[in-house]
């Protein structure tokens, strides 16, 4: 009975392959591979080539994820197989290119390449199922070909990455790299990918590899990553928060740290678009990144080369929450450059449109500060700060703030225009600043006149102290027996508030020369 059973149970087929059957026969040049395709080998084995395929293969991808997977030939056409052997070919690519080719071996590189654009072809095509075994053969292979450690920096620039007058440097591989970029960015942004799947080898170790390599010198590879990291981030939605952490860091050591890190500028670009979409109301983590990551990015010397994307940055939080419009411009006011004048006309050229979305509520809370610093640029000696400073009265929505609050505004700027009438060596800021008083007077005529009369009324209050304190001086210096110093003297050393007591030369002083 037991005989019986046993006897209708399926049999074990005995392990012979029709690709081990192709590799015993040496001395034919065709060879049938899985459902009947043939392919063509000329002077070498196929079986020879396979087992190094398979060598590899088991070196590079888990076991569990390759297993019962059949190897094919990686150096076939995707026309020259089946619809059902494309998966399998489509993987043997990916393993081959995962080998570092030495650029100096031209035919391995050539190789590579060609193996490289098919692969980008099939990836468009939509012919590409991206299994977990595809998805980790992927990954391995972008890793191994994108992820390398830069070499050290021997730029001039004591401030680090690149500045406005440097020429970008251009990565030597890049033919290369451009293709294996082409490569995964088609691949996050197939719509056959699984972000459950992916989300398990696009972790957060490849993110910050891929984080690092920001920081290329080549803006091509920058510009690449850019896309790549944005598609990452919205189609990986569970490594959102992980990469705005991320990100974080990087700008807290590039501000707090080192000063040195090329791709600000892009990173910036990215979260314009990602900030855009935040919800109502903002998260606490959100405003906790304007704060200490986009706030302090105005100090570093080498604002100039992100402060657009980091304008962008700002306006885009305040048009979420105009309640943020106040402390971004304490924030201005608290990092505003004091001796760099280029610095200086960006930050006036930001507070112009950070103004203009500022509500009333907002504005008169820190209107004082802000037109005390506003005043100074009007009055600065650098031509075209105060030109910039005087262009800000043309703004509508400036104006109008400036109209509801005059009694406090006027005050502030009006010494700041009478000084520029008396001193400003520039004929066109003299003119700007005509305008301005003009405007002012249309505005509130009472108002400027009583501004000029307390300001005349300081002046003389400023001369009856400077000459008491010249006559106090005189007073001490005829009590200690000293001969006057001259009226210009004087007046001069008043004025500064120091006290320069002359030195008698003696008679018996002698200089050899």
């Amino acid at each position: 009975m037991l005989k019986q059973i046993l006897s209708k149970l399926p049999r074990k087929s005995p392990k012979s392959d029709l690709l081990d059957g192709a590799g015993s026969d040496s001395g034919s040049n065709s060879s049938k591979l899985g459902n009947g395709f043939q392919c063509t080998i000329g002077g070498s084995s196929l079986s020879s080539k396979l087992n190094v395929v398979k060598r590899v293969s088991s070196a590079v991808f888990p076991a569990s994820i390759t297993a019962g997977a059949e190897v094919v030939e990686p150096h076939l056409s995707f026309k020259d197989v089946s619809n059902p052997q494309k998966q399998n070919l489509f993987i043997s690519k990916l393993n081959l290119c995962c080998e570092v080719v030495d650029y100096n071996d031209s035919v391995k590189q050539d190789l590579k390449r060609d193996t490289l654009i098919e692969l980008v072809d099939f990836v468009s095509s939509g012919s590409a199922k991206l299994t977990e075994s595809a998805i980790s053969a992927m990954c391995k292979m972008c890793a191994a070909n994108l992820f390398r450690v830069f070499p050290p920096k021997y730029r001039s620039s004591s401030t680090g990455g690149e500045t406005e007058d440097e020429e970008p440097v251009f990565d030597p591989a890049w033919s290369h790299l451009q293709i294996v970029y082409d490569l995964l960015l088609r691949f996050v942004s197939s719509t056959s990918l699984d972000a459950k799947m992916a989300k398990k080898y696009i972790d957060h170790s490849f993110i910050l590899r891929l984080l690092d390599l920001f920081d290329s010198d080549d803006p091509r590879e920058r510009d690449c990553l850019k896309t790549i990291l944005h598609r990452i981030y919205g189609k990986c939605m569970v490594h959102r928060p992980f990469i705005r952490k991320a990100v974080s860091n990087i700008i807290y050591r590039f501000v707090f740290e080192t000063e040195r890190h090329n791709g600000i500028a892009e990173l910036l670009e990215i979260f314009g678009s990602v900030i855009s979409g935040f919800a109502m109301p903002l998260k606490e983590e959100h405003k906790i990144f304007l704060w200490r990551a986009l706030i302090p990015l105005h100090k570093p010397k080498s604002v100039g080369i992100y402060h657009q994307q980091l304008t962008y940055c700002v306006i885009q939080f305040i048009d979420k929450d105009q309640k943020l419009a106040s402390n971004v411009i304490k924030g201005l006011l608290k990092y505003w450059p004091v001796t760099n004048s280029q610095k200086e006309l960006m930050f006036l050229g930001e507070l112009e449109e950070i103004l203009e979305m500022t509500s009333m509520v907002e504005f008169q809370k820190i209107m004082v500060p802000l037109f005390r610093r506003i005043a100074f640029c009007l009055s600065s000696s650098h031509y075209q700060v105060a030109e910039r400073a005087h262009l800000m009265w043309n703004n509508e929505s400036i104006l109008n703030l400036i109209t509801q609050n005059r009694q406090v505004i006027l005050p502030l700027v009006i010494p700041a225009l009478e000084r520029n009438t008396q001193n400003h060596w520039n004929q066109a800021v003299l003119n700007l600043t005509l305008n301005v008083k003009k405007v002012f007077c249309e505005m509130d005529e009472e108002l400027v006149l009583a501004c000029q009369c307390k300001l005349e009324g300081e002046g003389v209050r400023l001369k009856d102290a400077a000459e008491k304190r010249r006559l106090a001086w005189e007073l001490l210096e005829t009590t200690a027996g000293l001969p006057p110093a001259t009226t210009t003297a004087a007046t001069t050393t008043a004025g500064a508030g120091n006290f320069l007591v002359p030195v008698k030369p003696t008679a018996t002083c002698s200089v050899a020369c």
